[in-house]
């Protein structure tokens, strides 16, 4: 029987900060495609049905910061059992997995995972209902079937090398444009940037966890993209990944947000996992750049979002 804690640490708590950095980025964007926050202070839109309240999109916000978290959290504990049932983590570098070990009953993860996909849904159609935006439940019920299918089902994509790709279409592009639509009803260039932007970041902090596990996942038959691309390639693309955020501010600065220069600053903390990766470390030496990635990912999205706002 698991311990609260080892539950707690199967949710895998390292990789929250992917779930809160779009949610921060499209608030900022949305903010502002209304002429950032002094609008709010200087113009009224109270008789205007077509511009929110600050607190009123503030209040989207929350609601889709909850819907991300759930289903980060689902997708962690869909990966735990399904990867688990499978033996793929059998012989794991990384953190514990309650499947694999035996900590927890698989039926018990698996009950977990739909848990949170379930609160996502109840608070996504709360969202939808308040936004009016109906067509947006497909777009929830895509989410949760990616966050399923990613090592669940019968032909698991992550087994496929596809893994990135739908991180960055779900936690870059759906979540933040996602975040934004439901607040404002319509997409910017700076939201796209950022969305972009994100989405890179998060495929980075898949692409090193997959280059730390590119011999435990040959030997289970998992593919994936750093398997396919093999570890010297997989490192570069990782820095890749990182970098190009940075040189995207410059279409939301174009867009005429100058202030989202303010996101550079979160190069610093990329540095170090950049350093480590490339200078070749393996195995467990590339568990600390997996944190510091989503960490970066966290800062710069709430510079972004802040420069955007302001």
């Amino acid at each position: 029987m698991a311990t609260a804690a080892q539950w707690i640490s199967g949710a895998r708590l390292r990789t929250l900060p992917l779930a809160v950095a779009p949610v921060l980025i499209g608030t900022g964007a949305a903010i502002g495609s209304l002429g950032g926050f002094t609008a709010f202070i200087i113009d009224d839109f109270s008789d205007n049905a077509s511009h929110l309240s600050l607190p009123q999109i503030l209040f989207r916000a929350v609601l889709a910061l909850i819907v991300s978290l759930c289903l980060q959290i689902g997708s962690n504990f869909a990966n735990d059992y399904s990867d688990g049932v499978r033996g793929t983590d059998d012989v794991r570098v990384g953190p514990v997995r309650l499947t694999a070990t035996g900590l927890a009953e698989p039926a018990a993860v698996k009950r977990a995972a739909f848990g949170f996909f379930g609160l996502a849904g109840v608070v996504g159609v709360a969202l939808v209902l308040i936004a009016q935006a109906w067509w947006f439940l497909f777009v929830g019920a895509a989410a949760v079937a990616a966050a399923w299918f990613y090592t669940g089902g019968k032909r698991p994509y992550g087994y496929m090398g596809l893994g990135e790709v739908f991180v960055f279409i779900f936690f870059g592009l759906v979540a933040t444009l996602g975040t934004m639509w439901m607040q404002v009803g319509e997409l910017t260039l700076s939201g796209w940037a950022g969305a972009v932007a994100i989405g890179s970041l998060a495929s980075a902090v898949l692409m090193v966890n997959n280059l730390r596990d590119i011999p435990t996942d040959l030997d289970a038959g998992k593919i994936t993209m750093a398997v396919r691309l093999g570890d010297n390639r997989a490192r570069i693309a990782y820095a890749v990944l990182v970098l190009l955020p940075f040189a995207l501010l410059a279409l939301a600065i174009l867009d005429g947000h100058p202030t989202v220069a303010l996101a550079i600053l979160a190069l610093v903390l990329a540095l170090n996992p950049l350093k480590t990766v490339l200078r070749g470390r393996t195995g467990p030496g590339l568990i600390p750049p997996i944190k510091s990635t989503g960490l970066t990912a966290l800062c710069f999205a709430g510079l972004m979002g802040l420069g955007l706002a302001l």
